[in-house]
Protein backbone atom coordinates (compact mmCIF):
# COMPACT_ATOMS: atom_id res chain seq x y z
CA UNK A 1 0.00 0.00 0.00
CA UNK A 2 1.53 3.49 -0.91
CA UNK A 3 0.61 6.53 0.97
CA UNK A 4 -0.53 9.84 0.23
CA UNK A 5 -0.34 12.49 3.07
CA UNK A 6 -2.21 15.53 2.78
CA UNK A 7 -1.28 18.58 4.97
CA UNK A 8 -4.18 21.06 4.44
CA UNK A 9 -5.17 24.86 6.52
CA UNK A 10 -9.08 25.11 6.20
CA UNK A 11 -9.85 27.58 8.18
CA UNK A 12 -12.86 28.76 6.51
CA UNK A 13 -16.36 27.13 5.23
CA UNK A 14 -15.12 27.12 1.99
CA UNK A 15 -11.44 26.14 2.51
CA UNK A 16 -13.14 22.92 4.33
CA UNK A 17 -15.01 22.26 0.92
CA UNK A 18 -11.41 22.55 -0.77
CA UNK A 19 -9.80 20.09 1.68
CA UNK A 20 -13.06 17.70 1.35
CA UNK A 21 -12.80 17.90 -2.45
CA UNK A 22 -9.22 16.55 -1.75
CA UNK A 23 -10.17 14.06 -0.15
CA UNK A 24 -13.19 12.92 -2.52
CA UNK A 25 -10.99 12.75 -5.54
CA UNK A 26 -7.62 11.16 -3.68
CA UNK A 27 -9.85 7.97 -2.74
CA UNK A 28 -9.86 7.30 -6.27
CA UNK A 29 -6.80 5.00 -6.07
CA UNK A 30 -7.42 1.93 -4.26
CA UNK A 31 -3.50 1.27 -3.56
CA UNK A 32 -2.78 4.91 -2.18
CA UNK A 33 -3.99 5.44 1.66
CA UNK A 34 -4.79 8.74 2.32
CA UNK A 35 -3.89 10.04 5.29
CA UNK A 36 -5.21 13.60 6.02
CA UNK A 37 -3.40 16.24 8.75
CA UNK A 38 -3.99 19.48 9.48
CA UNK A 39 -0.75 22.07 9.29
CA UNK A 40 -0.85 21.55 13.20
CA UNK A 41 -0.54 18.45 14.07
CA UNK A 42 1.51 16.84 10.94
CA UNK A 43 5.19 16.09 11.73
CA UNK A 44 7.99 15.03 10.25
CA UNK A 45 7.31 11.57 10.88
CA UNK A 46 4.17 11.94 8.41
CA UNK A 47 6.47 13.14 5.78
CA UNK A 48 9.02 10.77 6.21
CA UNK A 49 6.35 7.73 5.87
CA UNK A 50 4.56 9.26 2.84
CA UNK A 51 5.28 8.41 -0.66
CA UNK A 52 3.87 11.64 -1.37
CA UNK A 53 2.54 14.78 -0.49
CA UNK A 54 -0.58 17.45 -1.37
CA UNK A 55 -0.18 20.62 0.17
CA UNK A 56 -3.42 23.34 0.70
CA UNK A 57 -3.21 26.16 1.90
CA UNK A 58 -4.66 29.59 2.31
CA UNK A 59 -3.08 33.10 1.20
CA UNK A 60 -2.32 34.86 4.50
CA UNK A 61 -0.65 38.55 4.01
CA UNK A 62 0.58 37.75 0.94
CA UNK A 63 2.15 34.24 1.96
CA UNK A 64 1.17 31.03 2.96
CA UNK A 65 -0.65 30.50 5.96
CA UNK A 66 1.24 31.08 9.52
CA UNK A 67 0.55 27.37 10.08
CA UNK A 68 1.22 26.10 7.01
CA UNK A 69 4.77 27.66 7.40
CA UNK A 70 5.07 26.55 11.00
CA UNK A 71 4.40 22.70 9.53
CA UNK A 72 7.53 23.53 7.12
CA UNK A 73 9.86 24.56 9.71
CA UNK A 74 9.07 21.93 11.84
CA UNK A 75 9.51 18.97 9.09
CA UNK A 76 12.89 20.66 7.44
CA UNK A 77 15.49 19.21 8.82
CA UNK A 78 14.04 16.45 9.85
CA UNK A 79 13.03 15.65 6.44
CA UNK A 80 16.11 17.14 4.58
CA UNK A 81 16.46 13.15 3.19
CA UNK A 82 13.83 13.31 1.71
CA UNK A 83 14.97 14.13 -1.55
CA UNK A 84 12.68 13.62 -4.68
CA UNK A 85 9.69 13.30 -2.67
CA UNK A 86 6.62 13.93 -5.17
CA UNK A 87 3.89 16.56 -4.16
CA UNK A 88 1.69 18.76 -5.54
CA UNK A 89 0.26 21.60 -4.16
CA UNK A 90 -2.66 24.41 -4.13
CA UNK A 91 -3.10 27.77 -2.99
CA UNK A 92 -6.68 29.40 -2.22
CA UNK A 93 -5.44 33.45 -2.46
CA UNK A 94 -8.19 36.34 -2.11
CA UNK A 95 -5.50 38.11 -3.47
CA UNK A 96 -3.07 36.99 -6.54
CA UNK A 97 -1.46 34.56 -4.52
CA UNK A 98 2.00 35.21 -5.99
CA UNK A 99 4.04 35.13 -2.74
CA UNK A 100 2.19 31.77 -1.54
CA UNK A 101 3.63 30.01 -4.97
CA UNK A 102 6.89 31.60 -3.77
CA UNK A 103 7.10 30.49 -0.67
CA UNK A 104 6.30 26.93 -1.58
CA UNK A 105 8.61 26.89 -4.21
CA UNK A 106 11.48 28.22 -2.15
CA UNK A 107 11.00 25.77 0.68
CA UNK A 108 10.13 22.81 -1.11
CA UNK A 109 13.15 23.47 -3.29
CA UNK A 110 15.44 24.03 -0.08
CA UNK A 111 14.05 20.70 0.16
CA UNK A 112 14.35 18.77 -2.80
CA UNK A 113 11.40 17.71 -3.15
CA UNK A 114 9.97 17.26 -6.87
CA UNK A 115 6.70 18.85 -7.97
CA UNK A 116 4.90 16.30 -10.08
CA UNK A 117 2.37 19.20 -11.61
CA UNK A 118 1.87 22.38 -11.31
CA UNK A 119 1.04 24.00 -8.48
CA UNK A 120 -3.09 25.47 -8.33
CA UNK A 121 -3.59 28.63 -7.67
CA UNK A 122 -7.16 29.59 -7.19
CA UNK A 123 -7.69 33.52 -6.51
CA UNK A 124 -9.96 35.74 -6.41
CA UNK A 125 -13.77 35.35 -5.21
CA UNK A 126 -14.33 31.77 -4.50
CA UNK A 127 -15.87 30.19 -7.44
CA UNK A 128 -17.26 26.43 -7.66
CA UNK A 129 -15.17 25.47 -10.40
CA UNK A 130 -12.47 25.89 -7.57
CA UNK A 131 -14.00 22.78 -5.81
CA UNK A 132 -13.81 20.64 -8.99
CA UNK A 133 -10.35 21.86 -9.99
CA UNK A 134 -8.64 20.72 -6.42
CA UNK A 135 -10.39 17.13 -6.47
CA UNK A 136 -8.89 16.92 -10.11
CA UNK A 137 -5.40 17.96 -8.38
CA UNK A 138 -5.74 15.36 -5.57
CA UNK A 139 -6.95 12.94 -7.94
CA UNK A 140 -4.27 12.65 -10.80
CA UNK A 141 -1.38 12.94 -7.75
CA UNK A 142 -3.34 10.16 -6.73
CA UNK A 143 -3.62 8.05 -9.47
CA UNK A 144 0.23 9.10 -10.81
CA UNK A 145 1.25 7.27 -7.46
CA UNK A 146 -0.74 4.11 -7.67
CA UNK A 147 0.68 4.23 -12.04
CA UNK A 148 3.96 4.12 -10.53
CA UNK A 149 4.14 7.54 -12.21
CA UNK A 150 6.14 9.09 -9.59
Amino acid sequence: MLSLLFVCHAPSENTRRLRDAAVTGAGISERVQLIVRDSLTAGPEDVLAADALLIGTTENFGSIAGLTKDFFERIYYPCEATEGKPFAAFVRAGQDGQGSLLAIERITTGLRWRAVQPPLLLHGSFSESFVEQVSTLAATLSAGLEAGIY
